[in-house]
């Protein structure tokens, strides 16, 4: 049976724009490879994933996810080869590497004050400062006392930009928090600035003994769900859609009670190890 061309032509379109919609539909994400309690973990376990398998459930799209070293995610994200980055805090600095909520893709540098949408944030995290054990280096809340040497952080952190502001000596040499143990320990570092859930991790380890954290936290961040600036550029409703979930699913309350949850579980573990900080959860960027 001959099939007429017009048929076969309609048939050809249906499945390019079928294709497009699918492709359109699935999210490319990448996320730093290592496990950042309680937040996520290599296996997809965690806090972060839990909101953003709930926001696709919801909007009906699809994450691909990439685990990868922190700068690179986040170069992926500035040249448009990924279609976001989690979890990434807000600097002005940052704002061309695409687009957070409330701050327009490409043109935010453009703003007078640009600032990311703090009710669309996934969650809120705390840096501690870790030193060794007997160490005279204090945090008071408003300055560094006692700097007998650099403050160590991780390689393309953003607590770098605070660090920077307190005109300390700063070393961003290490890749993962046990980088920065080791460092502590070994003296070449006074002091290291950890996300609490990597602080409360190093301490409940084998070199726990020998560090300590300091109790007033350096520096508390919103962190985002950061769209590549082309994808957002193609999709500036479901982008909309997408953070407008994201704010949805962390205030409703099933989603709050397992951050208390998990916020009494980290609470019981700084009791066990005797740090009274208010760390909050793990390492972010």
């Amino acid at each position: 049976m001959r099939r007429s061309p017009s048929l076969v032509l309609s048939a050809c379109l249906l499945v390019s724009a079928t294709a497009q919609a699918a492709k359109q539909d699935s999210i490319t994400l990448c996320f730093e490879r290592q496990d950042v309690r309680p937040w996520r973990t290599l296996d997809g376990g965690g806090l972060n994933f839990e909101l953003l398998n709930e926001v696709a459930r919801r909007t009906g799209i699809t994450f691909d996810y990439q685990s990868m070293p922190w700068k690179r995610c986040l170069e992926q994200l500035r040249s448009n080869q990924v279609d976001g980055a989690f979890a990434v805090s807000f600097t002005r600095d940052r704002i061309g590497l695409g687009a957070y909520p409330g701050v327009a893709p490409s043109t935010g540098a453009a703003v007078a004050d640009p600032q990311a949408d703090p009710a669309k944030r996934m969650h809120t995290d705390t840096y501690v400062l870790v030193r060794r054990r007997g160490s005279q280096l204090e945090w008071d809340g408003k300055s560094f006392r006692h700097v007998d040497g650099r403050i160590g952080f991780q390689l393309g952190y953003s607590v770098g930009d605070f660090l920077r502001l307190q005109g300390v000596a700063l070393d961003e040499g290490s890749q993962r928090p046990d980088e920065l143990a080791e460092k502590l320990i070994a003296g070449r570092l006074a002091g290291a600035a950890m996300g609490g859930g990597d602080a409360i991790r190093m301490l409940r380890g084998p070199l726990g003994n020998r560090l300590e954290v300091l109790p007033v936290p350096l520096v508390e961040k919103p962190y985002y769900l950061v769209l590549s600036n082309a994808w957002v550029t193609r999709n500036p409703q479901l982008a909309a859609r997408v953070w407008d979930a994201i704010e949805q699913v962390r205030t409703s309350p099933g989603y709050r009670q397992r951050e208390r949850d998990y916020a009494a579980a980290a609470r019981r573990k700084l009791v066990d190890t005797g740090v009274t900080a208010q760390a909050k959860g793990g390492g972010s960027h």
